[in-house]
């Protein structure tokens, strides 16, 4: 009998699902990943006693939590059923990595998510999701005959969450993630959590699901950062935030989202 463990990215973890109901089908594009090592203890606070904070290695040896700030831009977001009817603007995520101690399952928990325009109203009254409305504009210019981005560019204008990001993109392949001897499984850590959780803006518990393929991204650098919220948590200090862990960097991907949102 074959007792090894199935590989991270199985066949039935990549199978694309059907879409239903109100699940939306969107095209990320400029998605980058930009993730840090922080000292779990700065983090307890910020999430619900449910969830266990997935450590790893850090940089100095000791268990440090990955933080990561994800910006990217819908660029023709829509419910699966109503395809005509899309929507563009930017969004940046402020997340975790957590385990859930119920299901036992990988997540990431959701300190919150800047939107640009009007659509933000769905997800913060409707739904309740710890959504922010943002001024999030992308100054971007990718070549395509060097498969790199020679212009990456963000900034948000938000009470909430102002940013400013510029990264350099490579153009290599990621080769290797520090803090995993194995890059299969790292990769699959860091890219593929399908599960998010968050504090409703009730300070209910709340959770969604999203399904994408698996990503092909360059390795990036920080020119500049600045996210007030990670300075404003106390996670990230703004004097920090040029030292990332890692910079991840993929022109377009598609995702789809399981909606609606449920509480916990």
């Amino acid at each position: 009998m074959n007792t090894d463990p199935a590989p991270p990215f199985a066949p039935h973890v990549l199978q694309r699902p059907a879409t239903r109901g109100l699940d939306v089908v969107t095209k990320l594009r400029h998605f980058a990943l930009i993730t840090y090592a922080v000292p779990p203890e700065r983090v307890r606070p910020l999430v619900h006693p449910r969830f266990d904070l997935d450590t790893s290695p850090g940089p100095d040896g000791q268990p440090a939590l990955w933080v990561s700030v994800v910006p990217f831009e819908d660029a023709d977001f829509h419910f699966a059923r109503l395809p005509q009817a899309n929507f563009r603007f930017g969004q940046t995520n402020y997340r975790t990595y957590v385990i859930d101690r119920v299901t036992g399952q990988a997540a990431v928990w959701f300190f919150g998510t800047t939107l640009g325009g009007w659509p933000v109203v769905i997800p913060r009254y409707l739904w309740r999701l710890p959504w922010h409305r943002g001024r999030i504009r992308f100054e971007t210019h990718y070549d395509a005959q060097q498969k790199r981005y020679t212009r990456y560019r963000m900034t948000t204008a938000s009470p909430w969450a102002a940013a400013t990001l510029e990264l350099e993109d490579s153009g290599a392949p990621v080769a290797s993630l520090d803090g995993f001897s194995d890059l299969e499984a790292g990769w699959f850590k860091l890219t593929h959590p399908l599960v998010g959780a968050y504090f409703r803006r009730d300070g209910r518990l709340g959770s969604y699901s999203v399904w994408h393929d698996r990503l092909q991204c360059t390795v990036g650098r920080i020119r500049q950062a600045r996210f007030a919220l990670l300075d404003r948590l106390g996670l990230v200090p703004f004097e920090a935030q040029s030292s990332a862990h890692s910079v991840l960097i993929q022109p377009e991907t598609e995702f789809i989202v399981k909606l609606p949102p449920r509480p916990l």
